[in-house]
């Protein structure tokens, strides 16, 4: 994503303080993303889309068109590093622009304290490998393997992996208040790393 957050907000006209004014994350939190020393996560990457004025995909291909269809081979997308504990974010379907929903393969924490986050939109979650614990105020989750969750993504949620190895899922993120509106509706981060 690094080198395309930095051409789209290049391309807007904006400096790294004017898109931390825009999306409530710090500068020195989106110069890490923009080097590639942090990985965003979902609401984050929506967020600075919605600040750009972009569909999210194009922060994660420059090869984005608008076709109806696209077909995105398993050996295309990104290794998983396991010798971290960060969660790390894998868009699926980048090339395809105006999407009703966002899908991701995500590799969760294995930290117990993150951070949470919320934005708006709804939000499934298929596990597809391995256990999670899914975290909202007042109530925890352990989901399993072929478990799935659907909900509301603007209640305040953290998902972490409890599984050796870490869990893998399929998330997909419906983030338009009206599927036949642009990009970018009302998300909130819930801080830097949210």
């Amino acid at each position: 994503m690094a080198a395309f957050l930095r051409t789209h907000r290049r391309r807007a006209g904006l400096t790294l303080e004017a898109l931390a004014d825009r999306t409530g994350l710090t500068k020195s939190y989106l110069s890490k993303i923009e080097r590639g020393l942090s990985t965003p996560s979902i609401a984050v990457a929506l967020a600075i889309a919605e600040a750009l004025d972009t569909d999210v995909s194009l922060l994660f291909s420059d090869k984005a068109d608008d076709s109806a269809m696209t077909v995105e081979r398993r050996s295309e997308r990104t290794a998983v590093d396991a010798s971290t504990s960060a969660a790390s974010y894998d868009p699926i379907a980048t090339r395809m622009r105006h999407k009703a929903m966002q899908p991701f393969i995500v590799h969760p924490t294995t930290e117990p304290d993150s951070p949470f986050m919320e934005h708006s939109g709804e939000e499934f979650i298929y596990v597809q490998s391995g256990a999670v614990e899914v975290t909202i105020p007042n109530q925890t989750l352990q989901l399993e393997a072929g478990d799935s969750l659907y909900f509301h993504s603007d209640t305040p949620h953290r998902v972490r992996s409890t599984s050796t190895p870490r869990a893998t899922l399929l998330v997909v993120v419906h983030d338009r208040i009206d599927a036949g509106a642009g990009a970018g509706h009302g998300r909130r981060p819930c801080g830097p790393t949210a």
